[in-house]
């Protein structure tokens, strides 16, 4: 009986010193990271309905603008997350494409709603759009911090000894948000409002020649 004790002691030893209890630490920690990225885009997904619907009540509003954003929203709500998605990089790309676009067509409709002053005055639209910039900073605090996790999580995963558990117990490094993805998302959309260009200066005016002189002639 005492020896199972020492025996099991031992392996608690061995297991806390080789980074197991912290690769528990770090696993929920990433996932609860991840579930609080997925909360908030799902709380902009839940606002673009009220938010188009405010819109088609404008008149003559650009058709195409709605449309993307309609498109954009079905797209990004239609990308399956499951666990998996956090060890699959591939998974996670398609995820973050999806959210990106959606993030860009809603950034090209606030753009566009301020070429109608009916909509500025509109409050029920002012108050969606300040819920909307809400949900986006969020949406930013959100993915940073799940950025941060998975880095703490992945160090873990390639460093030694700790490795050596990783490859025991299945831990794999974890797909994160990348550079590139990041930048896109952050890139507001390029719009043009069709300014003429500018005309060239006139000339001035050529003064007359005078005549000649007699000494001249």
């Amino acid at each position: 009986m005492r020896l199972r004790w020492l025996l099991a002691c031992f392996m608690a030893l061995l297991l806390s010193g080789c980074g197991y209890n912290q690769f528990q630490q770090l696993d929920e920690q990433t996932n609860a990271a991840w579930a609080e990225v997925l909360n908030q885009y799902q709380r902009r997904a839940d606002l673009v309905p009220n938010l188009v619907n405010t819109v088609k009540g404008e008149a003559n509003f650009e058709q195409e603008t709605l449309t993307r954003v309609v498109e954009a929203r079905a797209k990004a709500t239609s990308v399956q997350v499951t666990p998996e998605t956090l060890n699959d990089p591939q998974a996670l790309q398609r995820f973050q494409q999806a959210q990106g676009e959606l993030s860009s067509a809603l950034s090209r409709l606030l753009v566009v709603s301020e070429r109608y002053p009916n909509l500025r005055a509109n409050q029920g639209f002012q108050d969606l759009r300040v819920q909307l910039e809400g949900t986006e900073n969020r949406i930013t605090v959100a993915r940073n911090r799940y950025i941060k996790a998975v880095q703490e999580y992945n160090v873990l995963a390639r460093s030694f000894p700790s490795n050596l558990t990783a490859m025991v117990f299945g831990y794999k490094p974890k797909a994160n948000f990348t550079v590139q993805n990041e930048a896109e998302i952050s890139r507001p959309p390029t719009v043009d409002f069709g300014t003429n260009p500018a005309r060239p200066a006139p000339t001035a005016p050529t003064a007359p020649a005078l005549p000649a002189s007699p000494a001249s002639r």
